[in-house]
């Protein structure tokens, strides 16, 4: 049995930060390093203001860094001392190139093996955290088997996270499962074998799946694209019932009883976000792709289309129920992490829905709890959000530090993520703030319970995957009817 004293993380980012972190507080005899070349990155680690947001992040941490847990930028030296080293870099969409928009860029995970070839000396066990595409594994191992030290000898596993931002440390903690992919050899069972020792110590022994490579790496990309999958699928729905005046919610409660489909997943919104999901299924569609999976990866394409679909059907009807015309109008949007419990931005449909009511001439008032304004700044003037004119953000953008401040003299409030702060708000004092009619957008049907009262205060109040009451003025009612003819985009072939 392999004896594990020390581990070694590289990259301090969503997934290398909090992991390390749970196997430091649960395994206080080992002793756990997280290194990144990022400095900034590294000091706040090491300081009282983490440089990500995740609940009870900052309690574990605190409770055994400078003891077994360790932040640094030193690199070689926890690569030398690890018996176990973590690659938990960043794996984006490629940007240019043979795969451009659709491939996973490999060249961190490539740097990480080389180095690692560079610097270690004896047995090492490298686990990819990062997620990758199937047979990246091939990358590392050739890597090392290019090596000429003598004494260097190596397994590669595949351990891939299964971690929800704003939930991570308790998925961490009391995970569904842990998967960890090897060789079939003897010593890659005793290397898994290994890594599943760790684990141990506070995961059941049933919790903890262990398969070939090949089968963990895909697993992964599976995994993401199912829940991506259920979240289109619902959504798709949700446009039929704004037609037909049926209740998405209600919809959605009748089919999650079935046992067979299950509840989690099937909340309606303005679509989903992050730093995975769009990532993961990209890269499923060119895998499918460059093996001649035509019908496949067509299939796969389908789940982006639908999300891109709702995410331009709601600002849609936001232009629509404002009287054909945002230009001018001031429109306060409340929310812009891709979901609550998170500072994180990356693929957050606010992102993009902000980039449609900007195109149309609208000014914003962006209000979120936990997302740096420069994190919004430098979201909005993305050039693939911007495209050639990055300075009408200046102009239409305005960051506030509460959202009744965002409310003022506003048009229509708009909700992009579910923060729970927006189910508590005083909308009386919000409306005396408001230009009339004052419109509410829900975007993450949070208000669901308060959509009578808020009609009540004086509200126009229009939701996803519902109809509105019929009661309203027919202006209103005829939003639907235009919406409802926005067309779907094509998929590309």
């Amino acid at each position: 049995m392999v004896q594990v004293n020390n581990i070694c993380c590289i990259g301090a980012g969503y997934v290398g930060g909090p992991t390390c972190t749970v196997i430091a507080q649960m395994c206080p005899q080992i002793t756990v390093t997280v290194v990144d070349i990022n400095e900034e990155r590294i000091r706040a680690w090491n300081s009282n203001q983490l440089p990500i947001y995740e609940p009870d992040l900052q309690e574990v941490v605190e409770s055994c860094r400078g003891r077994n847990l360790f932040f640094s930028t030193n690199v070689k030296e926890a690569i030398k001392n690890a018996d176990i080293i973590f690659i938990s870099v960043n794996t984006p969409t490629k940007t240019f190139g043979m795969g451009k928009g659709r491939a996973a860029d490999l060249k961190y995970v490539e740097a990480c093996a080389r180095q690692i070839a560079d610097i270690a000396d004896g047995y090492k066990i490298v686990v990819e955290k990062s997620t990758v595409p199937v047979r990246a594994a091939e990358i590392i191992r050739r890597i090392f088997q290019t090596s000429t030290k003598p004494n260097l000898s190596f397994q590669v596993l595949s351990n891939p996270e299964f971690l929800a931002e704003g939930t991570a440390i308790e998925n961490l903690k009391n995970p569904d499962r842990i998967l960890i992919g090897g060789d079939e050899t003897p010593a890659g069972q005793e290397a898994i074998e290994a890594l599943c020792e760790i684990y141990k110590h506070w995961v059941p022994k049933n919790k903890i799946i262990t398969t070939n490579t090949w089968s963990s790496e895909l697993s992964k990309l599976a995994a993401n694209a199912f829940l991506a999958q259920r979240i289109s699928s619902i959504n798709s729905i949700s446009a039929l019932c704004e037609v037909t005046g049926a209740d998405v919610g209600e919809v959605a409660h009748a089919i999650g009883t079935d046992n067979r489909i299950g509840r989690p997943f099937l909340q309606a919104s303005i679509g989903f976000g992050g730093s995975c999901f769009q990532k993961d299924i990209l890269n499923l569609i060119y895998i499918c792709e460059t093996l001649s999976l035509h019908e496949v990866a067509l299939y796969w394409q389908q789940v982006l289309d639908i999300n891109e679909y709702q995410r331009r059907r709601f600002a849609s009807r936001i232009v629509s129920c404002l009287f054909n015309t945002v230009a001018d109008k001031k429109i306060a949007v409340l929310g812009f992490a891709f979901k609550k419990d998170t500072g994180d931005t990356r693929e957050s449909s606010s992102i993009h829905v902000c980039k449609y009511l900007m195109d149309e001439g609208a000014h914003l008032a962006i209000y979120d709890p936990k997302v740096k304004k420069e994190q919004i700044i430098r979201d909005l003037t993305h050039p693939t959000i911007s495209e050639d004119n990055p300075g009408r953000v200046s102009k239409l953008v305005t960051i506030v530090s509460e959202p009744y401040a965002a409310c003022e003299n506003t048009h229509a409030l708009v909700i992009c993520t579910e923060w729970d702060i927006f189910k508590h708000l005083d909308y009386e004092r919000l409306y005396e703030k408001m230009l009339k009619p004052a419109f509410i957008f829900d975007g993450r049907r949070v208000l669901d319970v308060l959509h009578k009262k808020l009609q009540q205060i004086g509200f126009q109040v229009e939701t996803i995957g519902k109809r509105v009451h019929p009661a309203l003025s027919s202006h209103v009612l005829s939003c639907h009817k235009k919406q409802d003819q926005t067309p779907a985009k094509k998929i590309k072939t």
